[in-house]
């Protein structure tokens, strides 16, 4: 709680002046409905303003998520819709939200696990966000693009579906996939309803959604995108398959689609496209920032996933922040069998909360960081063994797709 601008949860009826601050903040008029989509499925309870005297001036939210990580899923608090007015910055305000909100979290027991969206690269690290994940900007010249000659398509169907129809089938596609999919998320009616909506205020010169949705001989849905077209070009929003010849079919479906020349589409750094291609370089990437992560409880957060190999390491980790957090912790896993405990015994990295946020799901390695002297090592050999242990089978990726930076 700062005392000159005093932070509470919000009333309900004072959600419409939180989000007039929020689409101000982000040069938008809460009348053109930038924000609907999002107060839709916002928790209120989990929702704080700063205030300056009776007028709003600043204020975060939580969704209350679930992320796949390496090995399974943990409890996640999706922090968004973080805004200060113009009129109160460098004022203390931000640092106060941010400080509120992860010591809730870890006062009440809540999410051990915090992640966003960031709109600024230079904002979160200071409060222990690290970047966990990368998003590739992948733009096509559709005139380049053929498949490689013997890809596997498979035996199924493309069907252009309404969007009452296609859901039910996107949402059985996007649970199978996110099972695996390391910093996806789960998508409750209210999230559906948020990602799928489609004001023309929003389309931007665009058409209106599109759904095509991939079908076996038998029926069963296997894979489906969600696209719209604009001048020229094709804008695809998500993609998901069960199976490679699903993947390949999609794709294959969305390069033929005529009248335009090209496509874009914000994936995976992985992405396995421009390998189906003859032309890889049809499909250019310009990779920046996806999902910033923080760990609230180290000793929760850490014990929540696998690793790939067994380990047994003392992390001297450094928390200003969240000092509770500050302390030597021994991580020891095998298989399922993971413990992550505070300990006295000597060190073998140190590291600061920020770098483990960065490693969490397995994309952003710990042997990059200690190159660029962000982990120093304590033990010879205990860098290569923890890199080695973080990673992932597969590059983690967000599916984001809000109008703010939101979660």
């Amino acid at each position: 709680m700062t005392t000159t601008y005093p932070l509470r949860t919000i009333a309900a009826h004072e959600l419409d002046a939180w989000a007039h601050m929020v689409t101000t903040t982000y040069g938008q008029d809460w009348q053109e409905g930038g924000l609907r989509n999002a107060a839709s499925s916002l928790e209120p309870d989990r929702t704080i303003a700063a205030y300056d005297g009776q007028e709003i001036v600043g204020g975060a939210s939580i969704y209350g998520r679930v992320m796949t990580v390496p090995g399974g899923t943990a409890p996640v608090a999706g922090i968004t819709l973080v805004a200060v007015l113009p009129t109160h910055r460098r004022r203390g305000i931000l640092t106060a939200l941010m400080r509120e909100q992860l010591t809730g979290l870890h006062d009440t027991g809540g999410e051990p696990v915090a992640a966003l969206n960031a709109a600024e690269a230079t904002i979160y690290g200071r409060f222990g966000y690290g970047i966990a994940s990368h998003v590739a900007e992948i733009r096509g010249d559709k005139r380049s693009m053929a498949l490689r000659p013997g890809t596997d398509l498979g035996d199924g169907t493309i069907r252009l579906l309404g969007r009452e129809e296609a859901r039910p089938l996107l949402e059985k596609v996007y649970e199978s996939v996110r099972g695996t999919a390391v910093g996806w998320v789960d998508r409750t009616e209210k999230f559906w309803e948020a990602r799928l909506a489609d004001r023309e205020s929003a389309r931007d010169g665009g058409t209106a959604l599109r759904f095509a949705v991939h079908l076996e001989p038998g029926g069963a849905a296997t894979g489906y995108t969600v696209y719209r077209s604009r001048p020229g070009t094709v804008q695809v929003i998500e993609v998901a398959a069960t199976s490679r010849p699903s993947y390949a079919a999609l794709w294959r479906f969305l390069i033929d689609l005529d009248a335009h020349d090209g496509l874009v589409y914000d994936g995976a750094v992985d992405e396995p496209l421009k390998h189906l291609l003859t032309d890889p370089r049809a499909a250019r990437a310009t990779v920046t920032d996806n999902l910033w992560v923080r760990l609230v409880d180290v000793d929760r957060a850490l014990a929540a996933r696998r690793y790939a190999t067994p380990l047994d390491l003392v992390l001297e980790v450094q928390d200003t922040f969240c000092p509770w957090n500050a302390g030597r912790h021994r991580l020891s896993a095998d298989g399922d069998s993971v413990t992550c405990e505070l300990t006295r015994a000597r060190a073998d990295l140190r590291v600061t909360t920020t770098e483990l946020g960065a490693a969490y799901l397995g994309g952003t390695t710990l042997s990059s960081l200690a190159a660029a002297g962000r982990v120093e090592e304590l033990r010879p050999g205990a860098v290569t063994a923890a890199s080695l242990a973080f990673r992932g089978e597969r590059a983690p990726f967000h599916p984001s797709g809000w109008a703010f930076p939101a979660f």
